[in-house]
């Protein structure tokens, strides 16, 4: 699989001691360009930088493509986990997206609990999905 990763298109965002880095890449080899499907892969690492434990338990996204057309996305966990944080400790997990444009946006939160069962949304800041020609 070729994958072009591109720090500057990701993004890193902190929300109540949990920190966000996103670095999105394009995925020529999985990608159909001649019939606009364009496949773009992102890493996520999250890390608990505050003094609580935190537990992923849900997601929401929200992505665009360049023609303007919005896509969102809520479910449970990530990946299919529902990561358990303790202060200093660390999960990462890649993902995909498929886009009908060679360039888009994705943004969203992910809700975390707290062990008093207390909620809050740590912000994925936005990222940017672009074809890039070496």
């Amino acid at each position: 699989m070729t994958a072009t990763a591109t720090k500057s298109l990701g993004s890193e965002a902190l929300t109540e001691g949990i920190r966000i880095q996103v670095t999105p890449s394009f995925i020529e080899t999985h990608s159909d360009i001649e019939r606009g499907r364009y496949i773009f892969a992102y890493k996520v690492v999250m890390t608990n930088e505050g003094s609580e434990r935190a537990q992923l338990t849900n997601r929401s996204w929200n992505i665009v493509d360049a023609s303007g057309t919005a896509h969102d996305v809520d479910g449970p966990g990530v990946v299919g986990q529902h990561p358990d944080l303790a202060p200093g400790e660390s999960f990462e997990y890649s993902s995909y997206c498929p886009l009908p444009t060679p360039w888009g946006t994705m943004e969203g939160h992910y809700v975390f609990e707290r062990p008093d069962k207390s909620t809050f949304q740590a912000r994925v800041a936005r990222f940017y999905f672009a074809v890039q020609t070496a």
